[in-house]
């Protein structure tokens, strides 16, 4: 007999003593799932055992049959606050039963799955909890100060599993064996460390070194170089990071200098809510994120007069702040009194660090000193970043904290799945069944290094998941070292996705739509299924297909890549050669009014090359327009980072209201089209006449949601769904997403954003597996 959680027995069962076999199912290793269920099963008085296996625990329990259906229906209803219970599976037991009175055991765990399919999950790393909090500074607890204090509740887990199932010897922690002190800890049933993998102390555990000092010497040499204004590369949970002050100007300048990040904001880490709350206008759906387990960085309004230094986050009045996510970065802070610059260790364009040796390699000469110790970081995770945006948290960067925790997709893939993602922000999926398992974030795909650094992520998550992929998922780009990487691999079948349909797919999988929608797909550059860059989009969709009903006006992208480092290169593309839709161009006499700002060699040369069609790529892209305008209000001539013309054209418009700019939608080759001529015209005709910079930004976007909801409401009226999935880099902008989100809503249309899975190209490989997925199901 079979039973299902919380089922019936057999009548015969009812009053009598029964023996079950339970199988759990997801998120439960690595979140006090054994030791819960041990408490729970004394407390009924219960015979049997549990234990990791794979990736799941497995209970045999005997005893009075109430007993066991109170056991089964309180395993999902308390479960741990880590766990993710998905499914109980209760059935006959077949074996020998426990005898009665024989008590119930946490046994070693099984290698094998037993042949069970389902995805192995891995618990993302959490931070400190407040018991450890007060052991660490409490001095008469044998842990204090110690900073590498964890319990069943917190600590690292993705940085140091090994393998399956969770035990301490399939962790980092097998090399340092347990003192005795920690082995009564780790075998009490009644101790929060019954259990608890990382668990060390002092005495058996990690410890820090600076040059040839350890331990509390080794951190207050390195706090002592912070606090005179020095840079520190700290080993971190999942690799190096860099450390300063973030108060002190130089200390700021001098980094950016070093890791050649001119302009590119830092994130900063402060003491508690209180410290947080002095930097930036936190939001309800800020503080909930910013003190989540998950202890991501959260971008919010900065306030004036913080303290922080300029160079901090240098065009942009938002603030990335989060709290300590280690008991190390707890001790720094306390000890040091002030907030502190924490960023990735590597220079720009560079994966993390992990090991001590390549580290110092990578970084003597951006660092003054290195804090490291002697745990291995066993997979590489980067900082997790949101940004609240109205009721929405939209995900920017999903790494440390929240990778890789699955996600569930709408159509089972009937294969496993690899989704290989795109070469900005780069993640990849592991897809298998109704679930799939996005990794960290990358970074960007533009050498080998970062090519390693994807390669080994995914060797390691398949390995742990057990997910071995048969199918592979790519971009229609053939340049991406993604693509290249995904034609290389060994496959039975490989699904060409295309880029703005991964986006929009991205966002219905997240809100579990397996029916058509309307996708809204505003981002930089992705190849069209006509060979054309893309990037201002109006699909209808469903998770298998789509069909292109609406787009931007196209416009030439002088030098190409050039043109995406420098703005005003757009800008001259769309004054040459914007694409002609039956209305009339931007008046030369206007035009030359920007001209003359720039060189006159430059212009001259990008002229003749957008006339002569030499290396000018077209693309209708809602990202490039955007680099466009903001050179054209000169906001941003030259970007040294993806996205920081757009960034400088929301912080200019800033909370003011303002009235939209003329626009125009056209008809083109059967699409619906946006023409921003007309708008470009009026932002440099309004910028001559003296208006102010600020209004125009704002009327800017307020233009490009006024055109979006023209687009969708003519489409939707044709016909089209009425359910919009908004998606793309651009829609991380909060004035777009949430003046564009308004006015769909006020046509009466349903609209959708993600959140768990990031709008940029972070989150393509999600969306990739997606359609992977339901094609495969299509057969």
């Amino acid at each position: 007999m079979r039973v299902a959680a919380g089922g019936a027995t057999a009548a015969s069962e009812v009053s009598g003593r029964v023996a079950r076999a339970i199988t759990v199912c997801g998120r439960v290793q690595g979140v006090g799932f054994r030791p819960f269920v041990h408490r729970l099963a004394t407390r009924l008085g219960l015979d049997g055992w549990v234990l990791n296996t794979g990736g799941r625990v497995e209970l045999t329990v005997a005893g009075p049959s109430a007993a066991v259906r109170t056991l089964v229906e309180r395993l999902r209803a308390e479960a741990p606050p880590l766990a993710d219970v998905r499914r109980v599976a209760v059935a006959d037991l077949s074996g020998s039963p426990p005898p009665p009175g024989s008590g119930f055991t946490v046994r070693v765990s099984a290698r094998s799955d037993g042949g069970k399919p389902g995805t192995r999950d891995i618990p993302p790393d959490v931070t400190t909890c407040e018991a450890c909090l007060r052991e660490l500074f409490d001095p008469a607890d044998r842990r204090y100060r110690y900073p590498f204090v964890n319990c069943v509740d917190c600590g690292p887990r993705a940085t140091v599993i090994e393998d399956l199932p969770y035990d301490r010897e399939r962790t980092v922690m097998r090399h340092f064996p347990l003192c005795a002190a920690c082995a009564a800890e780790y075998t009490d049933p009644a101790d929060r460390r019954f259990h608890a993998e990382p668990v060390a102390c002092p005495g058996c555990g990690p410890l820090l070194a600076w040059e040839d000092l350890t331990g509390e010497a080794a951190l207050r040499a390195a706090e002592s170089v912070v606090d005179s204004g020095g840079i520190v590369a700290v080993k971190g949970l999942g690799g190096f990071q860099l450390v300063c002050d973030a108060t002190d100007v130089r200390a700021v300048d001098r980094l950016r200098a070093r890791k050649r990040r001119p302009a590119k904001p830092f994130a900063v880490m402060v003491s508690d809510v209180a410290a947080a709350r002095r930097l930036a206008r936190l939001s309800s759906a800020g503080l909930a994120a910013l003190t989540s387990q998950a202890a991501p960085v959260v971008l919010a309004p900065a306030r004036q007069g913080s303290g922080i230094a300029p160079g901090v986050h240098p065009g942009t009045e938002h603030i990335g702040v989060f709290l300590p996510t280690t008991p190390l970065h707890h001790l720094l802070l306390r000890d040091l009194g002030k907030p502190l610059v924490v960023t990735s260790g590597n220079r720009s364009g560079e994966p993390i660090t992990t090991a001590e040796s390549p580290a110092r390699e990578a970084l003597t000469g951006v660092a003054d000193g290195f804090l490291v110790h002697d745990r291995p970081v066993r997979a590489r995770y980067d900082d997790s970043v949101v940004r609240p945006v109205g009721r929405t948290v939209l995900t920017v960067r999903r790494a440390r904290g929240l990778a890789p925790a699955p996600l569930a997709v709408p159509v089972a893939a009937t294969r496993p799945v690899v989704a290989a993602g795109a070469q900005l922000k780069h993640t990849f999926a592991l897809a298998e069944g109704s679930l799939a398992v996005l990794g960290p974030h990358t970074g960007d795909l533009e050498d080998v290094l970062a090519l390693d650094a994807f390669e080994a992520a995914h060797a390691d998550l398949v390995r742990l998941t057990g997910i071995e992929p048969r199918v592979v998922a790519h971009d229609l780009h053939p340049g991406y070292l993604s693509t290249q990487w995904a034609r290389a691999l060994p496959a039975e079948q490989r699904i060409a996705v295309q880029h703005h349909h991964a986006h929009v797919a991205a966002c219905a999988a997240e809100h579990g739509l397996d029916h058509p929608f309307l996708g809204v797909a505003y981002d930089g550059l992705g190849l069209g299924d006509d060979g054309t860059l893309w990037g201002g989009e109006i699909l209808v969709a469903d998770l298998t297909r789509y069909r292109r009903v609406g787009r931007f006006a196209t416009a030439p992208l002088p030098g190409g890549a050039a043109a995406v480092r420098r703005p005003a290169r757009m800008a001259l593309g769309y004054l040459y050669g914007a694409e002609q839709t039956g209305g009339p161009r931007v008046p030369i006499a206007l035009a030359e009014s920007f001209v003359r700002r720039l060189p006159p060699e430059e212009a001259r040369a990008v002229r003749t090359m957008v006339e002569r069609g030499v290396n000018c790529p077209r693309a209708s892209s809602a990202g490039r327009l955007f680099d466009a305008a903001a050179a054209l209000l000169g906001l941003c001539d030259d970007a040294t980072y993806e996205g920081q013309a757009a960034v400088a054209l929301e912080t200019a418009a800033g909370e003011g209201s303002a009235e939209a700019l003329p626009w125009r939608l056209a008809r083109a080759g059967g699409l619906l089209v946006y023409d921003p001529v007309p708008t470009l015209t009026a932002l440099l005709d309004r910028t001559v006449a003296g208006e102010r910079t600020a209004v125009l930004a704002a009327a800017f976007h307020r233009t490009l949601a006024k055109a979006t909801a023209g687009l969708v409401q003519q489409v939707v009226a044709a016909g089209a769904p009425s359910t919009v999935c908004l998606s793309g880099g651009c829609f991380q902008n909060a004035r777009l997403l949430t003046e564009t989100r308004s006015l769909l809503e006020e046509q009466g249309l349903r609209v959708l954003v993600s959140s768990a899975v990031p709008v940029n190209d972070g989150g393509i490989s999600y969306g990739q597996a997606a359609v992977a997925a339901a094609r495969l199901q299509e057969g």
